[in-house]
């Protein structure tokens, strides 16, 4: 960790959801105390719901089919699982990043919108967004979308937690026990659902290759 710098952290394997929940508690209690610099951390989960603060219960379908947790993060009901890339980003919004500028939360998630709309460009997939619905979505040639990433965030003294999930090559029928993020009426897809077969560690590096675009 370097203080008053932003770190950029990959962890191997699958990490525990309440071991990350208190992990980004702990480093922005860090970052507000001045103790430490800002954190982009990409992980995956193993198989489990989340809960955001806007979840309905009935959107819970399956409460047995895998671990739920309260996230504590805006948003409402999401999975997580292998597969699928979790970006944790925990960032003083109290000073402006590069087109995100200081204290404007929705311009932090529209950013964050942006950058994943840009690493997709990378892989041929034309991400989008819609008025009204938080997230990333791809629209098919049928006229249907479906939802590649997700965004849930939360930020305490303007600090900023929790983040986004990218769909790379999850097992998508794992989203049934769900109505993700409230929404029935749309489909969830991947890359590799989209043909694009390409490993976590390609999609890292274009996530890396522009986060400076978006937030310097």
């Amino acid at each position: 960790m370097t203080k008053n710098a932003l770190d950029w952290e990959i962890s191997p394997g699958l990490t525990d959801y309440e071991t990350a929940l208190t992990r980004m508690q702990a480093r922005v209690a860090d970052i507000r105390a001045g103790a430490a610099g800002e954190l982009v951390w990409l992980v995956e989960h193993p198989p489990l719901y989340t809960e955001g603060t806007s979840a309905k219960r009935e959107d819970l379908q399956d409460a047995t089919r895998f671990p739920t947790y309260k996230a504590g993060r805006g948003g409402q009901w999401t999975y997580h699982g292998p597969g699928q890339r979790v970006v944790y980003a925990m960032l003083d919004l109290a000073k402006p990043h590069a087109s995100v500028p200081a204290r404007d939360v929705r311009c932090y998630v529209a950013g964050l919108e942006r950058w994943v709309i840009a690493t997709l460009k990378e892989f041929g997939i034309k991400g989008e967004i819609r008025e009204g619905r938080v997230g990333i979505w791809v629209a098919r040639a049928d006229g249907t979308e479906e939802k590649i990433g997700a965004i849930g965030v939360r930020v305490s003294h303007w600090i900023t937690w929790h983040g986004l999930s990218l769909n790379v090559a999850p097992e998508l029928s794992h989203f049934g026990g769900i109505v993700p993020c409230g929404i029935a009426e749309h489909g969830v897809t991947s890359l590799k659902a989209l043909g694009v077969d390409v490993g976590m560690e390609v999609v890292d590096a274009a996530l890396a290759r522009h986060w400076g675009e978006i937030f310097g």
